[in-house]
């Protein structure tokens, strides 16, 4: 995607971005890490499978990928770090999100999410739905579905949005399994208040590590 799409639309859709041999070990990762909602330092809901996984080199290494560390320093623009990383499923009958924001913290586009999918993804069993270009201007929030367009694709993908998005999870109708990774990332200005809560959110890996936009450049024709 060119650049100014990118920042127009507000995100973009890695297609098979994590290698094809990392889906495997990224899925036991997955499974090993699952927590129910009662153990989580803020419970969770119960119709999405948790995992805590922010200790694992193999999620590391895929937070870390070139392509993905690019596509969020462009959007960022600054210094930033990662600041988070769980596993989400939604179980089957489960998982609807009404159309939301996350919420840059300081300023627009001091936040952006990524969510790794490892396994295949479509309307049936949940995708994410996102409104392009609704991070930027007003949005009335409620049940209003305009301009909404569910993501289909396959494990390996990854999507990249400003955290003002407007999205929201699907409903899972088949059942069929649909793991996915959400990592977030902030600002380095982001960081004081982000390890006051994350504990919080679970957060056990250390935030130190930071990244330049510079070092990772987007790389894509315009």
């Amino acid at each position: 995607m060119p650049r100014n799409s990118l920042h127009q639309n507000g995100y973009i859709l890695l297609r098979q971005a994590i290698p094809r041999a990392w889906l495997g070990e990224l899925q036991a990762v997955f499974e090993a890490g699952v927590m129910p909602s009662e153990r989580w330092p803020v419970p969770r809901g119960r119709d999405w499978r948790h995992a805590q996984v922010d200790l694992a080199p193999e999620v590391m290494a895929l937070c870390r990928l070139p392509v993905l560390l690019a596509a969020v320093g462009e959007l960022i623009g600054e210094r930033f770090f990662l600041a988070q990383v769980e596993g989400r499923e939604p179980l089957a009958g489960g998982g609807w999100q009404q159309l939301h924001r996350d919420f840059s913290a300081n300023r627009p586009g001091d936040t952006v999410n990524a969510i790794a999918f490892l396994d295949d993804y479509g309307p049936d069993n949940g995708a994410t739905r996102i409104v392009p270009g609704s991070h930027r201007g007003p949005w009335q929030g409620g049940g209003d579905e305009t301009g909404a367009v569910g993501l289909s694709g396959q494990g390996g993908d990854i999507l990249v949005f400003d955290a003002d998005l407007v999205h929201g999870a699907g409903l899972n109708r088949s059942g069929e399994r649909r793991r996915s990774l959400l990592m977030g990332y902030f600002a380095e200005p982001l960081y004081q208040s982000h390890a006051e809560t994350a504990a919080l959110r679970g957060v056990r890996m250390a935030c130190h590590e930071r990244f330049l936009p510079a070092s990772h450049p987007y790389v894509a024709e315009e």
